[in-house]
């Protein structure tokens, strides 16, 4: 247990998503490693070699030193090419040291929660140089992790968990991007609403409103003449807000009422993941 239980909600996140990768990943023999997954650019080997890579960092392990290939097309900006270090390093890693890594990060990082101390605002290194809240950290940790254990169940077709602990940190944190989606990048104009109604094992219902100055809110009470309602399921909506899918590949899944137009906008500018 962590001190603050703030951040309990998230370790717990991060264990079940990083377990069911461990679980999925260990019988795989070599050929399905290389199997593409729909977070572009990235095989399930490289799925895993993010995932091992960035909770290194979380444990403060130094960063590879490394040369990428210039030949990678989806490193397009520095934040690809600093997330494309820790994958490429691990390119050439056999089946048998992927799983001995895992596991042995697993450890490392399950002792680092157990023993936790620091205050959900204590300031930790984040990707870039920058720095962030420990509170912040571990939720990305807990949203990334459980977004590429569902990008290796859609390669290795084995559906599950889409209403797990870090399914429900996604929904927030995918949410909480809504407002700048709706209000910002698709120009929904002043005075508007728009509402999102998603089903399936994840439900909930958003009204995105935006105040005179155009600037966004969300809440979860209904609007009575929302300029655009879209309506989708869970696995639709977060595949799309994270660019795993473009609109048109889920068009039969989308509901849109109200203004066309805006709902293009929306649907146009919906993916939030960089």
């Amino acid at each position: 247990m962590t001190v603050h239980p703030s951040l309990q909600t998230y370790a717990d996140a991060w264990t079940h998503s990083i377990e069911a990768i461990a679980e999925l990943v260990q019988p795989l023999v070599e050929g399905e490693w290389n199997r593409r997954t729909p977070c572009p650019g990235w095989s399930v080997r490289d799925i895993v070699s993010h995932v091992i890579g960035l909770d290194c960092e979380m444990l403060g392990d130094p960063r590879p030193i490394h040369s990428l290939p210039r030949d990678l097309y989806h490193v397009r900006d520095d934040h690809t090419r600093y997330m494309e270090m820790q994958v490429d390093v691990r390119r050439h890693h056999t089946a048998p040291e992927m799983t001995a890594e895992l596991e042995y990060t697993i450890i490392r990082r399950n002792r680092q929660l157990r023993n936790e101390t620091r205050a959900p605002e204590t300031m930790v290194r984040a990707p870039l140089g920058t720095e962030q809240t420990l509170e912040t950290a571990m939720r990305m940790r807990a949203f990334d992790i459980w977004v590429h254990e569902q990008d290796l169940r859609s390669a290795l077709n084995r559906p599950g968990n889409l209403d797990s602990p870090g399914a429900l940190v996604t929904r927030d944190v995918l949410l909480s991007a809504l407002p700048k989606v709706v209000a910002k990048d698709a120009g929904a104009p002043p005075h508007s609403a728009v509402v999102i109604d998603v089903s399936g094992p994840v439900e909930f219902l958003r009204t995105v409103r935006v105040n005179a100055e155009g600037r966004g809110s969300i809440d979860g009470s209904p609007s009575l003449g929302p300029v655009v309602t879209l309506a989708t399921d869970w696995e639709s909506y977060f595949r799309l807000a994270c660019g795993r899918v473009r609109p048109a590949a889920v068009e039969d899944r989308l509901k849109v009422d109200g203004d066309q137009e805006l709902a293009e906008a929306i649907l146009r500018n919906f993916a939030v993941t960089p």
